[in-house]
C-alpha cells in the first residue's frame, strides 16, 4: 500500500514538473498519479484496521 501512495507522490510531482516546462506528457502523468493516490485513499477509508 505505501507503494502505490509513493508512486502516486513521485507521478505528481513530475506531472507538475513537465507541466511547469510546458513538457509533453504532463496530463498523462497528473492524471495516472492523482489517480493512484485517489484508489489508494479510496482503500484507506474501507480498510477494516487502519493504521
Amino acid at each position: 500500500m505505501k507503494k502505490l501512495k509513493n508512486f502516486g507522490i513521485a507521478l505528481g510531482i513530475f506531472g507538475c514538473l513537465f507541466k511547469l516546462m510546458s513538457w509533453q506528457g504532463a496530463t498523462l502523468l497528473l492524471t495516472i498519479g492523482l489517480s493512484s493516490l485517489g484508489v489508494y485513499y479510496l482503500i484507506r477509508i474501507f480498510e477494516k484496521d487502519p493504521q
